[in-house]
């Protein structure tokens, strides 16, 4: 699968909250990089992480707008937008930073104009 295609699966996977195909993009020591949190270290770690994410904002959707791809490692600038589980409106923009491994993703490093929320 091309870098490119791995890119869109992920955010779409995310998108439709499919953790089980994405599980599957993930490398056994995939490393995930989020503010204000430890690092998440494993494939396991990263989906609960997800799961919670999830309960916490049952409507969550991202857009790609600009990807670039060099080598190994993809920078994806993305906005979301959704509701809390309180009703509440929510929007952010950032970008991920990806590593990619014999076509799996090895590093998730997300990087937000926000962090209030969180």
């Amino acid at each position: 699968m091309s870098h490119d295609r791995l890119i869109v699966r992920f955010f779409n996977l995310v998108n439709k909250r499919d953790m089980n195909r994405f599980k599957e993009l993930l490398t056994e020591n995939a490393e995930f990089y989020f503010p204000k949190t430890r690092p998440l270290l494993g494939k396991d770690q990263i989906i609960r992480f997800f799961n919670i994410l999830f309960r916490q904002y049952p409507e969550l959707g991202f857009k790609i707008h600009r990807k670039i791809i060099q080598g190994q490692m993809a920078a994806v600038h993305w906005t979301n937008h959704g509701v809390s589980r309180r009703g509440e409106p929510y929007e952010n923009e950032g970008v991920t930073i990806l590593e990619i491994e014999e076509d799996k993703i090895r590093l998730i490093s997300d990087f937000f104009k926000d962090t209030e929320k969180f």
